[in-house]
């Protein structure tokens, strides 16, 4: 009797002979590849406090359900700190932006409610939306006419809520969302904007808050991950307290997870303190980013983030040059369908405030050989 199931192995080698087979490979050479767009994860001043947390507090995990035992000091310290941060009534922290995402949606999208969704959002937001109950209205990325008219139909078909669910930062192709329109939009068709900060948190807005920072947020929800710019781990979502209230009452995956190790949610803290006492880093990164899409994507237009990504085609072809570059010392990843879709397998090059032009000349040049060589 085999030991697997059946189909697994055919399936791997369907992957495997279609250049899509995933692999675990630890991190190697100069990183333009992770998120920590700000060099967080690294700074000595979250490593303290983590430790501190730990030794203060004496806990290394939760324990338990945030309900049952699980809520500690730092926990409430962070969300009461947040809400303040992000100017918002209430925040709740959780174990990750997936799962705060799948939460939103299967929480708050009802049988009777509609969605309407930028096709390019993370996948996270999909699995929400596609595992809730409400009415689904895929429209063009970045339309707001598309938007416009998915809310008049959701309107006309009896829609009782309509949320209109958006990335700030687009994390495959690095542009930016008409957040200004949409939440004119949202505003007035009484809907709610749920917007994903993730690749924004901490590198834009005037002072970190992210691509919403300065708009009217009343009829908003927003995301905030932890472990990208903020270089730590989970999620936070804002919101008013009406809604994180009845979250933190129906939200199963809230109420049924161990609550993240306190000494993150002091780590986290300590993040969003750094995001107002050293203001150069976000500055540093998005200077960096344009001077890099100069030098490698010149004939592009620029995004406008942090992110930048080099279209190649061919999934072979992309990891081809993904792994010249791996070889020559930079830890660039290629991006590859279902992720992205067919036929635009690419390289998703991601600036740091702590990359130097040196480095990303050196790139762009290793960049030039890798292309003619794949």
């Amino acid at each position: 009797m085999s030991n697997s199931l059946p189909g697994i192995g055919a399936e791997l080698a369907r992957l495997k002979e279609t250049s899509r087979e995933r692999t675990l490979t630890l991190p190697r050479g100069i990183d333009f590849t992770s998120n920590d767009y700000l060099g967080f994860s690294r700074h000595p001043a979250l490593r303290e406090a983590a430790v501190a947390a730990v030794q203060e507090q004496g806990f290394v995990g939760a324990g338990g359900s945030r309900l049952l035992r699980g809520h500690h000091d730092a926990h409430e310290q962070l969300e009461r700190f947040s809400a303040a941060f992000f100017r918002v009534e209430k925040a709740l922290y959780m174990g990750g932006g997936f799962v705060a995402n799948y939460t939103l949606f299967t929480t708050l999208a009802g049988r009777h409610d509609a969605v309407i969704f930028d096709e390019r959002i993370h996948a996270s937001v999909k699995e929400g939306i596609h595992a809730s109950a409400a009415e689904r209205y895929r429209v063009r990325h970045n339309d707001i006419e598309d938007f416009a008219s998915a809310i008049r139909r959701a309107r006309a078909q009896g829609a009782r809520r309509i949320f209109v669910a958006v990335e700030s930062v687009y994390s495959m192709d690095g542009d930016l969302a008409p957040l200004a329109e949409l939440s004119e939009l949202a505003h007035q068709n009484d809907a709610m904007l749920v917007v994903d900060e993730a690749h924004a948190t901490g590198v834009f807005g005037a002072t970190g808050r992210g691509l919403g920072e300065g708009l009217e947020q009343a009829h908003w929800i927003s995301l905030h991950t932890c472990g990208k710019a903020l270089g730590v781990f989970g999620a936070l979502i804002c919101a008013p307290a009406e809604i994180i209230d009845y979250l933190i009452n129906k939200a199963r995956p809230f109420i049924y997870s161990t609550a993240p190790p306190p000494h993150l949610a002091a780590a986290v803290e300590r993040a969003l303190r750094l995001v107002d006492e050293e203001p150069w880093r976000r500055q540093r990164a998005l200077e960096l980013a344009r001077f890099a899409h100069e030098k490698l994507t010149p004939d592009a237009p620029f995004a406008g983030s942090q992110i930048i990504p080099m279209i190649l085609g061919a999934e072979q072809h992309a990891l081809n040059v993904a792994n010249h570059l791996q070889q020559a010392g930079f830890d660039v990843r290629a991006v590859r369908p279902p992720t992205v879709p067919e036929g635009t397998s690419r390289l998703r090059i991601s600036i740091h405030a702590d990359h130097s032009e040196d480095e990303i000349n050196a790139l762009a040049a290793t960049l030039d050989k890798a292309r003619a060589a794949a």
